[in-house]
């Protein structure tokens, strides 16, 4: 739907004869926002629709059929901000301590994680969780936006989340997009010297007009900073782990050995 709606958007835009730029400064957006809207990687705010209705003379249609997290999509309150600000981003690092990064989970693997969870949620429940979860892939769907960067703790990989035979499928998928050169993919190995993201998972976000932001997440919490001193010191956290980090290729054979472990465990 976010994408027929965007789809619409752009016509209306190009009808007037309108970049989107001007668009943005006709309905005092940034233009980042714009695009994620048209390509279906942003669901608009009521404010925003409002803005766009208005600025391009379509009534309330843009209000009135506006995407928005329909009852299929479920996220943390924690995360919900995260989520948006994920959608627009067009440079992605990930830190992945405990879990697979959610945008790189398979399903099984994705459904591995949300049963692990306490207390155990409704089958509805879980399958939100789900669709919300795998939404957050579509975002590699495009060939290029978001650049996206996986950085791995090994313990990520070792450990069998969902059974030896979803985490074989799980380490390919990985594996399919680093070789398909739509990720870069590390894995920091145990003998790795200790680093400053030990503490939890990390995601660092660019953007194409606006200052780049940090999302932490720990236990039941995430936090999102825009501070540039914060944002600064956090990148560099990142950039110490990822310089002890097993290159791109040997990092792939690593994931290839592993994966290849699980297969013939089952």
């Amino acid at each position: 739907m976010a994408k027929t709606y965007g789809t619409w958007l752009q016509e209306q835009r190009e009808a007037k004869g309108w970049s989107q730029q001007q668009l943005a400064d006709e309905a005092v957006m940034s233009r980042s926002l714009i695009t994620a809207i048209e390509t279906g990687r942003r669901y608009p705010s009521e404010t925003d629709a409002k803005r766009l209705d208005q600025a391009l003379g379509t009534g309330d249609v843009l209000t009135t059929f506006r995407p928005n997290q329909s009852p299929d999509v479920q996220v943390a309150d924690w995360f919900e901000k995260a989520l948006e600000f994920e959608r627009q981003a067009t440079v992605i690092r990930e830190f992945g301590l405990s879990f697979i990064p959610g945008s790189l989970q398979t399903e099984a693997y994705a459904t591995a994680v949300i049963d692990a969870g306490y207390p155990r949620v409704s089958e509805a429940e879980r399958h939100k969780a789900v669709v919300t979860r795998l939404a957050r892939g579509g975002l590699l769907e495009d060939p290029v936006n978001p650049a996206l960067w996986a950085l791995l703790d090994e313990a990520v990989i070792r450990r069998p989340i969902g059974g030896h035979a979803v985490m074989a499928a799980q380490l390919s998928h990985i594996i399919e997009l680093a070789e398909a050169g739509r990720i870069r993919a590390n894995v920091l190995e145990f003998g790795t010297e200790p680093h400053p993201l030990l503490d939890g998972m990390v995601t660092l976000m660019w953007f194409e007009d606006q200052p780049p932001i940090v999302y932490a997440e720990g236990m039941r919490m995430g936090q999102i900073h825009d501070s540039p001193a914060m944002v600064e010191e956090i990148q560099g956290a990142y950039d110490l782990a990822l310089s002890e980090a097993l290159p791109l290729q040997k990092s792939l054979a690593l994931l290839r050995a592993v994966a290849e472990e699980y297969r013939n465990h089952g």
